[in-house]
This record gives C-alpha cells, sequence and structure tokens, in this order.
C-alpha cells in the first residue's frame, strides 16, 4: 500500500456556477491539499482526504471574493477549510470511478458522490512515477448553508443554487 503526495503545481480546482441566470462566473481555490493513503493496485483500496482553504477562493474579482469570504457564503474566518473525506471508492467503467465521503461546508457535513476519470500513470524525467486523475461533480450550496441569494427584476435569481467543480489532480506515488 502507498501513500500518494499532492504535486500542487500541477494540481487546480476549479468551480462554476450561473449568475444571473444568463452567464456563468469562475473560479478556483488557490489553496488546498489531497491526501491518498492505502492505494494498491486497485484505486478502490484508497482512503482520501481534502482540505480547501475557503478565503483562498479567487474569481478574479476581488469585490465578489470578499463576499464570497463574508459569512452570507462561506464565513472564512469561523470556517476556515472546506473538507472532503471519502467513505468508498467504486470502479465506475474504464479508468472511471465514484467516489463517495463526507462533504463539509461550513459546519455542515453531508454525503456526496463525485465522478473520477483517471488520466494514468506516468515517469517524469527525474524517474518519478506520477498519476493524474480529474474529479467532477455538482453540489447544492443552499444544503450547505450557501443561502445567500436577491431577486431580480426579469425573475430567476442572481446566483445558482448549483455549482459545478472540476479538480484535475497529479500525485507522486511514494
Amino acid at each position: 500500500m502507498a501513500n500518494w503526495t499532492l504535486d500542487s503545481a500541477h494540481s487546480d480546482i476549479e468551480f462554476k456556477v450561473k449568475h444571473m441566470m444568463i452567464s456563468t462566473v469562475k473560479g478556483t481555490f488557490n489553496e488546498f491539499n489531497v491526501t491518498v493513503e492505502n492505494a494498491g493496485e486497485q484505486f478502490e483500496t484508497a482512503q482520501v482526504q481534502v482540505n480547501i482553504q475557503a478565503a483562498s477562493i479567487n474569481t478574479k474579482s476581488e469585490q465578489r471574493d470578499q463576499h464570497l469570504k463574508s459569512g452570507d457564503f462561506f464565513d472564512a474566518a469561523a470556517y476556515p477549510e472546506i473538507k472532503f473525506v471519502s467513505t468508498s471508492i467504486a470502479k465506475d467503467g474504464d479508468d472511471e470511478y465514484k467516489i463517495t465521503g463526507d462533504l463539509t461546508i461550513k459546519d455542515v457535513t453531508k454525503p456526496a458522490t463525485f465522478q473520477v476519470e483517471f488520466g494514468g500513470l506516468s515517469k517524469d524525467p527525474w524517474g518519478n512515477q506520477k498519476a493524474g486523475y480529474t474529479v467532477t461533480g455538482k453540489i447544492n450550496r443552499t444544503e450547505f448553508g450557501l443561502t445567500w441569494n436577491a431577486a431580480l427584476e426579469t425573475g430567476g435569481v442572481m446566483v445558482s443554487d448549483d455549482v459545478k467543480f472540476q479538480a484535475d489532480l497529479q500525485f507522486v506515488i511514494a
């Protein structure tokens, strides 16, 4: 069984959410860590933990980022981390998996399942074995206490409840 180290220089967590029901706002979290422990020949044996620093949110708008860090959304001062801890990983096709676990945002923990695509294994020029994965999913932000919104004159709301994300992750296999 092996433990993997995140190659943060080659990893990203991005999200997108509908704004005013007419466009999509994209953002990233700049500070996060993903640990993979007890990974054997089969990825299904691994335990995965994700820790994201909520205050590292970046949407290319300082004013919007400050609002997202406030009590209206993440309340990053009181709840600095977003966490995911896997409870199961199941094969879901060739090079595809479903990972289920407990997702905690603010002080709300709920089960969540995400799609995982294995990108492959490769050795870098220095002889390090690398593994790549893409994780995709969608959550309803209001289920985690991110309930701020505003009604629009034309109908609809300022921010969609659904938040889609994609994490492109590369690991060094130790």
